[in-house]
Formats: structure tokens, sequence, C-alpha cells
């Protein structure tokens, strides 16, 4: 059995969409790894954006990364995502049917977004005996794998939003110095960071998956590709005995995650919160179901509006987390 890792920190640095904390997760996770679970170093890979001489966090890397990943990986094999960085919902453009009516993505530096399909097209190609856990920081993170049933949420019931938002806490007060902003971009950020990236101007809501087309071409989303010329998109209900994927999600698709700022410190809500339960078990095993439950507590008692889901098979969430 081999434990191997991809993990990726996003701080989107000197754009309006810049962020503090994604890299430090990635750092104290990577730590995690290797110091509980016994990763080895060598397995671990790491993509950022705020070392130039690492593998930077684009579109194109990310999707090489996970690729690697999962078409190395042999049964019986452990393999751990972790991704903190923006999120966001891209609204569909051409009938597409999705399950939230949204596409969830996050968003590598270079805004070239990876989607719930692609993701979910990385899942079922692990091989047998063998499963992959995604966890994912990140706003609209609820059912980043697409199609995946689940344990712990609402995003698939289409649930309201939570009672106060990230904003709402910030008028509020500011928690003993404590400055929270939320891990989401809209569609306009996101297209004016695409812009600034791109150096292209005519980049407008409504037909941002050609632009990305445009802008990326064959390193665009697969599904950016194959709606270019306005074809209609139906998904595959795909039919799976045994579904390897596993998601912790920081939110539900309709939610923020926070990014927290406090005394010299950033890092993500949801993050920092995982890193407490598992401190707090003193190197006992502990599911994916109690993992998530104990976080969810932990942010309610914190009053962060956010709620972080499980998606996975009903074996898996009684699984020990990670291995």
């Amino acid at each position: 059995m081999v434990k191997k890792a991809v993990l990726i920190g996003i701080n989107y640095p000197g754009t309006e969409g810049e962020l503090r904390g994604c890299v430090n997760d990635v750092k104290r996770m990577h730590r995690c790894l290797v110091d509980r679970f016994g990763f080895s170093e060598e397995n671990i890979t790491e993509l950022i954006d705020t070392d130039k001489s690492k593998i930077q966090p684009t579109g194109k890397n990310i999707r090489q990364a996970l690729s690697e990943l999962v078409g190395s990986a042999n049964p019986g094999d452990v393999l751990f995502v972790h991704y903190s960085g923006h999120g966001v919902r891209l609204p569909p453009e051409t009938g597409e049917d999705d399950d939230t009516g949204f596409d969830e993505c996050i968003v590598p530096c270079d805004m070239n977004n990876i989607t719930d399909d692609e993701i979910r097209e990385i899942v079922d190609k692990v091989p047998e005996d063998c499963s992959i856990t995604i966890v994912s920081d990140s706003c609209h993170s609820g059912g980043l794998i697409d199609a995946t049933k689940e344990q712990i949420g609402e995003s698939t019931k289409k649930a309201g939003k939570a009672v106060k938002t990230i904003e709402e806490i910030e008028q509020e007060e500011r928690r003993n110095g404590v400055h929270v902003v939320n891990r989401s971009l809209s569609l306009e950020s996101m297209i004016n960071m695409l812009k600034q990236e791109t150096r292209k101007d005519d980049i407008e809501v409504g037909s941002i998956r050609r632009s990305l087309l445009h802008a990326f071409g064959e390193d665009a989303s697969p599904k950016v590709q194959e709606t270019e010329g306005l074809k209609a998109v139906t998904k595959k209900q795909v039919v799976r005995k045994k579904d390897k994927g596993i998601l912790l999600s920081g939110c539900q698709t309709d939610q923020t995650s926070g990014d927290v700022r406090t005394k010299g410190q950033a890092y993500g809500a949801f993050s920092d919160a995982i890193q407490i339960i598992l401190d707090e078990t003193k190197g006992k095993k502990i599911t994916n179901k109690e993992l998530v439950l104990g976080v969810r507590e932990l942010l309610e008692y914190e009053w962060y509006p956010q709620q972080p889901g499980l998606y996975c098979s009903d074996s898996n969430a009684d699984a020990p987390f990670i291995c």
C-alpha cells in the first residue's frame, strides 16, 4: 500500500480576489499527513502560488497532478487531495442539467476553472479497492464530486441559505481582532481576474465558457470544450456499485467558506477546525462522518455560518478519515 497526496493552496496574490490562509492550510496539512498518517515526503505533491520555485496551481498543472495521482495508483493505495482556494458557481449557459443547477468549480491561479464534472471523471478512474479523499476548503464546495451521495449536508436538497452570512458576522463584530473574508468569487470578480490573466476585455456573463476555451484551448475544461458551439450537454447517470470518492466540503453549494486572519495568522476556518478535531483525538482513528460532525459543531460554536458536508458511499462514511 502506498499513500499519495496532492495539496493545492492558492492565495491569488496581487488580485482583487487575494486570500491569505490557503497556502498555510496546505503547509499544515502536509505536516499532518507526514506526522500523523505516515505519508512519505516524496509522495506528496504541492501546488502553491506564493513561491515561484514551486509548481504553480494553474488549471493545466492541477489537472495533470490529479491525473498522475490517480493514474499511478494501484489497488489498496491511499489517495488524498486537499484544496484551499476560491470556489465559484457557474450558471448554465447551454441547457445542461446538474443536480444543484450550477457547475461548482475550483478556481486555479490562472482562472482556468475545474468543474465538478471533471472531479467526478477523476474519481471514476480510481482503481478498484482504492478510494480517494478530497478535502475542499472553498466556497460552494458541497457536491464538488458530481453525483455523489450526500451523507451530511443540504446541497442537493436545495435548502435555503444559512441564517447568517460571513458579511453579516463582519458587520456585527470583529470577534477579538479576527477578520473573516469569504473564499467565494463573484462572477464579476472572476471575469475581472480572467481579463487580467488573459488581457482580453470582451469577457462577459453568458459567454464565460467560450471565453475560457478561447483563452486556454485544449488546456481548458473538457466540458468547456464540449459546450463550444452551444451544444447541449446532458449529464449521464452512471450506476456505480461502489463510489470511490469521499468529499469533505467546507460548506454547502450555496454557502461561503471563511478565510480567517488574526494576530498575524491566516487560515481557512474549515481546515483549521479539521486540525483541531484531529488533535483532540490524540492519534485515535476517527471516521469521516465523526470528523465532519465534529467540525460542524466546532464552527457552529465559533459562530461561523458555513456548514461542512460529507459526500460518499455509506461504507466510506463510516470508514476512518484518510487511513
